[in-house]
């Protein structure tokens, strides 16, 4: 589908703690067709998590402050009030929060936790008809609805992660936030959850923002991916363009995939990228990846940074533009 489900324009994201100012996410700007799986790929700190609480309307009210504009099904979103903000959370836009563990209450059954999502969005279901769902939620997500009434303690992670996937469904949303949901589970539970996932995304057809550090991962789910890096999108293109790597890409993208293991390569240690990401307070002057970058000149340190765009395929880099021009 072509159909424009999610438009941001030129997002900023800033906290002040104790007059300390941290800039999380700088300027970003996306969009988001139905049926699409948009990939956010990026290490701790790039501001993946921001972003997606900040469609959410989860941001803390008193430290952060937002600029820009969230168009979600051609209504701006950016700032509306709570309560509206409630009727969209969870129905609309629903999120997979980042560990099972600690996302679901510990105090209510696993039943009560997805009744709840159901009854709040649906105020002319009855009770039967709430049970009902809830139990082919679970159904649908592998659980025996016979555990219903069981505690999240007395389920492992990866079936805490499907009660989380159900919860997330359960109003059929037209986008679906999955903030790293395989990053707490083993490598066999990992791969159950994404192919349920997938699933699930086919039969409801959802949109997709997926959080994530596993590439292996995108290469398998996503269509399109943003490479985010200090708050910014250092590239963004289709699965094809990013992953090929005949193609210009930027150097935070090509030490990714340098970090990867290659199983047709005998090699005594990983290739690392250099240093460490910078804290979002204390972010560097012009290209924010030159400290850590092998191929930084004088150019890089200042200023802002062209891009290099061709077709969907986007490079914010001083290097790839010299290099690239206006092809």
């Amino acid at each position: 589908m072509n159909e424009k489900l999610l438009t941001i324009r030129d997002l900023t994201v800033k906290y002040t703690v104790e007059k300390v100012v941290s800039y999380a996410v700088n300027g970003i700007s996306l969009s988001l067709n139905k049926g699409e799986i948009l990939a956010l790929v990026g290490e701790t700190g790039a501001g993946k998590t921001t972003t997606a609480l900040s469609l959410m309307g989860l941001l803390p009210r008193y430290t952060a402050k937002l600029n820009g504009e969230i168009i979600f099904k051609g209504k701006n979103i950016m700032g509306i009030g709570e309560d509206e903000y409630r009727k969209i959370r969870g129905r609309e836009i629903s999120m997979i929060f980042q560990d099972p563990m600690t996302s679901l209450n510990p105090v209510f059954r696993v039943g009560e936790q997805i009744s709840d999502v159901l009854r709040i969005h649906n105020k002319d279901m009855n009770p039967r008809e709430i049970q009902e769902a809830c139990d082919k939620l679970l159904d649908q997500v592998g659980i025996p609805p016979s555990r219903k009434d069981e505690y999240p303690h007395q389920f492992s992670g990866g079936m805490k992660q499907r009660i989380m996937i159900a919860i997330a469904i359960a109003c059929k949303p037209d986008l679906l936030i999955a903030d790293e949901p395989t990053t707490a589970l083993d490598v066999t539970i990992q791969a159950q959850v994404v192919k349920l996932m997938r699933t699930l995304q086919k039969e409801l057809g959802s949109s997709v923002i997926m959080i994530t550090h596993d590439l292996g991962l995108v290469a398998n789910f996503c269509d399109n991916v943003a490479v985010m890096y200090a708050g910014e999108i250092v590239e963004y293109g289709s699965l094809e363009e990013i992953f090929d790597k005949s193609r210009a890409h930027h150097p935070y993208t090509n030490g990714l995939f340098g970090s990867l293991p290659n199983i047709m390569e005998k090699a005594d240690r990983l290739t690392p990228i250099f240093g460490l990401t910078p804290h979002p307070s204390e972010l560097p002057e012009g290209c924010k990846f030159h400290p850590r970058c092998p191929e930084c000149t004088e150019v890089c340190k200042k200023g802002d940074v062209p891009v290099w765009v061709n077709g969907g395929h986007r490079i914010q880099c001083h290097l790839v533009f010299g290099r690239m021009g206006d092809e």
